[in-house]
């Protein structure tokens, strides 16, 4: 027997009501094969079916407000639906799950909150090579994540329906996997079922949520494009119809501006590469940060020399006990959580006309990697302790360079730290993670000559530089955080005595 769970939902999402279920207990149901749906305040989810099989109990009825990863309903073995008399497409849904020889499709998985679409990357088969269940066929790139898709069942692929560069949708097919046995008898099992998808796509519902608000701003059908399962109208769809207006469509060309003419030597020494999804996001959210928030910078600089000792006093000590280096991240966060108990404006954000001020601290670490700049998220960095932040940073590091993040490990971050330092940097002005309101950039130690007590002496020294939200943050602020992980950072007792 499967479970039938409720998906994740969002960032700060935590419950939804079942809307409509397109199923009935002892119904067969096919892999991917949308089960029911589900509204939230924010979003409309739809709920598709886990394994292949016939629907059991439905433990969560239309109408139920249930909470991220409750049951919904069971899904039982597929023999259970042969007395039925539509069985005709039954077997070919439930074959897989018996070892049979008929075609399984790929589907494009769970690509994450408000994510559409994604590039087909990689195929690490090809057709007519065996496949393993679980074994990894190809990996989708979106704009914010490489998103791995493993083989629904074993067999033989048998076609690949989504190549190399190729743009697919949440619910696009990327491939077909015919049985290891016999390769021959999967194309004919496929047939029938793609003859069958244009007459069940004509008697499509529509998303209860999606005519609802057709009716109330009296937009016909016909003049909204589906994005759902086979092409269901979804509330977002409706959405965007209202709000684009078809002249509006040329107006993005402007925003590349046209290159300066080359001459004909120089196009030949030229290369041409298309940008990443992730590289292309990354450079859109930056560019909507500058133009949004007044982001202002302010500076200091503190001497690292009691960290510096501190870690070397008891890095042997906290590696043999933990497990894990202690490294200066670790000083860097619970300096920064510190102070931003003193000034919550820094951790707070803008929604519309209010403050939202945030009593917990979610720590984003931004890291480079070979595709470009991720921001993991540690989420309640205020109550871990050194050991907890450091084993926590460590492992995110290494998901994110090995591309292995999820969206929700990238999601819901309240402040940002980022250490150009490692890269050798002497001094940057960060650009915000919005809509966060603060981010802390570190920067490379260097022994530099300072006046102490009328000597000058040589000392390890590191810039620092906040940019914050000035619609939210005033410069007094600002100073007064700054200043506060200076000094927590420049005698870190005072971390231990909450001063």
């Amino acid at each position: 027997m499967t479970e039938v769970r409720v998906p994740t939902l969002g960032e700060s999402v935590t419950e939804a009501t079942v809307a409509t279920w397109f199923k009935k207990p002892g119904d067969a149901v096919a892999v991917d094969e949308m089960l029911c749906e589900l509204e939230t305040d924010k979003v409309t989810v739809e709920v598709p079916a886990p394994a292949a099989g016939v629907l059991g109990e439905i433990v969560a009825a239309e109408g139920d407000t249930v909470g991220v990863d409750a049951l919904l309903a069971n899904i039982t073995a597929g023999e259970g639906a042969a007395p039925a008399p539509a069985a005709a497409a039954a077997p070919a849904a439930a074959a897989p799950a018996s070892g049979g020889g008929d075609a399984v499709d790929v589907m494009v998985p769970t690509l994450g909150e408000s994510v559409t679409e994604a590039t087909v990357s990689t195929w690490f088969k090809a057709v007519g090579d065996t496949v393993a269940q679980d074994e990894m066929l190809c990996e989708l790139e979106t704009d914010k994540v490489s998103v791995e898709v493993p083989a629904p069942a074993a067999g033989v692929l048998s076609e690949i329906v989504a190549p190399e560069g190729t743009t697919v949708d949440a619910s696009a097919k990327l491939a077909v996997i015919g049985g290891a046995s016999a390769s021959a008898s999967a194309a004919p099992a496929a047939a029938p079922a793609t003859a069958a998808a244009p007459a069940a796509s004509a008697d499509v519902e529509n998303a209860p949520s999606a005519n609802k608000l057709m009716a109330e701003k009296g937009i016909a059908a016909a003049s909204v494009t589906g994005t759902g399962r086979d092409g269901r109208i979804m509330k977002e769809d409706v959405m965007k119809a209202a709000l684009a207006p078809a002249p509006a469509a040329p107006a993005p060309a402007p925003a590349a501006a046209p290159r300066a003419p080359v001459s004909a030597d120089d196009a030949s020494r030229e290369e041409r590469v298309k940008m990443t999804r992730l590289r292309q996001t990354i450079a859109k959210r930056l560019k909507e940060s500058q133009n949004t928030a007044a982001m202002l910078t302010t500076y200091n600089e503190v001497d690292m020399g009691a960290v510096m000792d501190l870690r070397k006093e008891y890095k042997d000590a906290f590696e043999k006990k933990h497990g894990v280096r202690l490294g200066f991240m670790s000083f860097f966060t619970k300096a920064c959580c510190h102070a931003l108990k003193e000034v919550p404006e820094v951790n707070a954000e803008i929604d519309g006309t209010d403050i939202v001020y945030k009593n917990f601290v979610h720590m984003g670490v931004a890291a480079g990697t070979p595709t470009g700049l991720v921001v993991p998220v540690i989420r309640d960095a205020d109550s871990m302790s050194f050991a907890e932040i450091e084993k926590a940073i460590s492992e995110k590091g290494k998901r994110a360079r090995d591309g292995k993040l999820s969206m929700a490990e990238m999601q819901g971050g309240t402040f940002t730290l980022s250490n150009g330092g490692v890269y050798g940097s002497l001094m940057s002005s960060p650009i915000l993670n919005p809509p966060q309101s603060g981010i802390l950039g570190m920067h490379k130690i260097q022994d530099r000559p300072m006046a102490i007590n009328g000597q000058v002496v040589i000392r390890p020294m590191m810039y620092l530089a906040l940019s914050y939200d000035h619609r939210i943050v005033d410069g007094k602020g600002a100073v007064t955080f700054l200043v506060r992980v200076k000094e927590a950072l420049e005698d870190p007792r005072r971390l231990l005595m909450d001063l």
